[in-house]
């Protein structure tokens, strides 16, 4: 792992387009039903590096979306004035007896929208952390090798 961080440090492009495609990474792989293709994908469209943008999903893709899991629930209840537990116990309660046609139920809004609020607060936040200490990190240690 120490060997692909510092490898990410000698790719050949901008400071910006590798510390984007990072903490973009990081957002997709955050995001559940986003990943790897999604993160090239979005790599082609803003041109950002492919290599950082990749890195940072496959880092973060499925794990960190479970960790994260609660505080999305808590963090989206919250902005849409929901009891968190409420939402989570709705939640449980829909994987347990899960049926693809519930998906197209009007109420199902209610349980899904708080926690894909949620996830993407969590997301964003993460990789604008990412995005910036990786800018900062690049930035210092490429002007230290000029000089």
């Amino acid at each position: 792992m120490h060997k692909l961080i510092r490898q990410l440090f000698k790719i050949n492009a901008t400071p910006q387009s590798i510390s984007l495609g990072l903490g973009l990474g990081v957002f997709l792989g955050i995001f559940p039903g986003t990943g790897p293709l999604a993160a090239l994908f979005l790599a082609f469209i803003l041109r950002v590096n492919r290599a950082a943008i990749l890195l940072g999903s496959l880092l973060t893709n499925t794990w960190l979306s479970i960790v994260t899991f609660i505080f999305s629930i808590k963090i989206g209840s919250w902005l849409m004035r929901l009891d968190w537990q409420e939402v989570r116990q709705d939640w449980l309660l829909f994987l347990k007896d899960f049926h693809w046609l519930a998906l197209f139920k009007l109420s199902i809004l209610k349980i899904i929208l708080p926690v894909i609020v949620g996830y993407i607060v969590v997301a964003f936040c993460l990789g604008l952390f990412v995005y910036l200490i990786t800018l900062g990190l690049l930035t210092k240690i490429r002007h230290g090798h000029k000089q």
